[in-house]
């Protein structure tokens, strides 16, 4: 296992990435809160307008008072003047002077007196001001200093969201050792097997393609491979069927069932007992062959015993010889069984001629983390389906005499397109690859009788990408189970809608393959990534759109949206010991690259922020939650 550093974590060499999940554990806590504005500010001194109003009123108030008054004072002038001329006595113009004037002076005392209640009552309105101004202070600086806390909050939100991961890797657990992908387009299976294939090499691992999708979905790999430093070979079949020497060691009971499982590929519904015939007679053949014989020479040996051609055609080419020839005219004895012979020899010989080319011109190798086994799209269906049956068993085989590895998944076996094997096929390369202890991950274009019964079969965990086929859809989504809901992010549609094809085809590499070429070794995944993918140049072309696109939406696990699942989606179902376990994730390789991208899967970070979590807090993490979860380290000793 890598180390773990403080501040970036490497690739595990035990850990299966088959995507990146994205789940925002802290919520966006949105705009700041507003700060709070202050009310309109009261006059300080009097209000000139209150002021104003009030005495406007008194003075229509007093109105009669003084009209009233003038007249008191009108009247006393008129006593004063009376008695000055002698008209009044001066004893009746005393009387009316003090008369008028204590008259005058009482309604001057009220004008006094509504003068001062003006004044105040203008002072009281001030004072009112005044003790509503100091409460409106008072209440002002409370709600800034409840700001302030708001805003601080917010603050330490903001931060844990903008510095939160936001890709979280999802892995298969250590002890599955199988991984089966149902559905899914030719782009979504190159961008999973580019991000599987990818975190397997850069971790000194192994990694075996047999494509029999004949969709060019391992060529990112490929380019990857080339700009970290490997020399990956590639056969092209059946153009590279002379170079390729695969089975060319195995013993002849080994090779004898190989070709019987080959030969079964054109008859579907045959049954144990006719395998172990056709078992049977090219075993005999193979006796008489003696170690080493080449499928040329088994079907020349066939013909013979099919009595078809002439057997001096192949006696003057050097494929049998004459002594073979005799021995194998009496291999069977004669008799009504002869007859079934001769037609099981003549339907052998029918098949195996497609691989008469075999290993006729095997070269010495160099050796190669990534070997990548093709079939040709010119070529006929039948006869890739022969060869691909053949790549399978004889692997098979091989896994079965190699010594089981201590380092699970070191060796990787990828096939692209495995509903095109039989089922007994799949069984024993699945059986050999659990012995072994070689990680196996197959991909199904459809879920056929013959996959249904075997997805999921044993320690292997279960990938469901889209699936355009109803029925197809109805029983993944059984499998899964309708009430789980899902999350998918914006990214993950948008990227899948803009890369929608696979650039040509592959190149075959064995012709110029040398035993002593050694690649100049490069360790920067992220930048090869990018550089060397479709999928990184995508998203180098649409600039920060991991930054843009941050909304997502949940869906629940249904046929229609299994029909319409983005490119990249695979929905990732394993079995755990607190019940079986179901993921959405993105299999884009170009997610390594994303500055929140982390290594650590979901779970693991969720519980390491819970467990600094306070108890009886209100679900949020502390303020001070240490260094954010491990970012990628692309530096790796190769």
């Amino acid at each position: 296992m890598a180390d773990v550093h403080p501040e970036h974590a490497q690739l595990q060499a035990d850990r299966i990435y088959l995507g990146w999940q994205y789940v925002l554990l802290h919520p966006d806590p949105g705009p700041p809160p507003k700060r709070p504005s202050p009310a309109p500010e009261a006059p300080s001194g009097p209000d000139p307008e209150l002021l104003r109003r009030e005495r406007l009123q008194e003075d229509m108030l007093n109105r009669p008072v003084k009209i009233f008054r003038t007249a008191m004072a009108l009247l006393a002038v008129l006593i004063l003047v009376l008695g000055v001329t002698g008209n009044l006595a001066w004893s009746f113009a005393v009387i009316g002077l003090v008369a008028t004037g204590g008259v005058a002076a009482i309604c001057t005392y009220a004008l006094f007196q509504g003068d001062r209640a003006v004044r105040y009552r203008v002072l009281e309105q001030q004072a009112r001001n005044d003790r509503l101004r100091q409460e409106r202070d008072k209440e002002l600086f409370q709600a800034q200093e409840e700001h302030a806390a708001r805003y601080r909050e917010w603050q330490e939100r903001k931060e844990r969201f903008e510095q939160q991961m936001t890709w979280y890797a999802v892995a298969v657990p250590d002890e599955i050792d199988r991984v089966d992908v149902a559905g899914g387009t030719l782009p979504g299976w190159s961008a999973l097997i580019t991000l599987l294939g990818a975190t397997r090499l850069y971790t000194g691992g192994h990694l075996t393609v047999l494509d029999l999708s004949e969709g060019a979905v391992a060529t990112d790999l490929i380019e990857l491979a080339r700009r970290g430093g490997d020399d990956p070979l590639v056969w092209v079949l059946p153009v590279d069927l002379p170079r390729l020497d695969l089975g060319a060691t195995l013993k002849p009971e080994a090779f004898a069932d190989v070709l019987a499982h080959v030969v079964s590929v054109s008859e579907e519904h045959r049954s144990t007992r006719d395998l172990s015939f056709d078992n049977a007679i090219l075993e005999r053949v193979l006796e008489v062959l003696g170690e080493n014989a080449t499928i040329s020479q088994v079907t020349a040996a066939l013909r013979a015993l099919a009595q078809v051609g002439d057997p001096r055609d192949d006696i003057r080419h050097g494929l049998i010889t004459a002594t073979q020839l005799e021995r194998l005219s009496t291999l069977f004895g004669r008799g009504v069984s002869d007859r079934v012979v001769i037609e099981r020899a003549w339907a052998l010989e029918s098949q195996l001629r497609k691989l008469e080319n075999l290993g006729t011109e095997a070269v010495r190798l160099p050796p190669a983390r990534l070997r990548v086994i093709s079939m040709d799209r010119q070529a006929g269906v039948f006869g890739n389906r022969v060869l691909g049956t053949y790549v399978a068993t004889a692997l098979t085989h091989i896994l079965r005499q190699s010594p089981g590895s201590d380092r699970p998944w070191y060796h990787t076996i990828i096939v692209a397109g495995a509903d095109k094997l039989r089922g007994d096929v799949l069984d024993r390369l699945m059986d050999a690859c659990e012995t072994s202890r070689t990680g196996l991950v197959l991909t199904y274009r459809s879920l056929t009788p013959t996959v249904r019964e075997r997805l999921g079969r044993g320690h292997a965990a279960v990938a469901f990408m889209r699936l355009g086929n109803a029925e197809d859809a109805r029983v993944a989504s059984e499998h899964v189970g309708t009430e789980h809901r899902l999350e998918l992010a914006q990214l993950t549609e948008t990227i899948g809608a803009t890369v929608s094809g696979l650039s040509g085809t592959y190149t075959s590499t064995i012709a110029d393959a040398h035993p002593d070429k050694c690649g100049e070794s490069r360790t920067d995944l992220k930048e090869d990534i990018t550089e060397s993918t479709e999928w990184g140049r995508t998203l180098e072309k649409l600039g920060e759109i991991e930054r843009v696109l941050q909304r997502s939406r949940e869906f629940l696990v249904e046929p229609h949206q299994l029909q319409q699942l983005p490119t990249t989606a695979v929905i990732v179902t394993d079995a755990t010991t607190a019940g079986r376990r179901v993921r959405l994730a993105d299999a884009n390789p170009a997610i390594l690259t994303f500055p929140k991208t982390t290594l650590g899967e979901l779970d693991d970070v969720r519980d390491a922020v819970l467990s600094l979590t306070p108890k009886g807090g209100d679900g949020d993490p502390p303020p001070n939650l240490g260094p954010p979860p491990p970012r990628l380290d692309w530096r790796k000793d190769r």
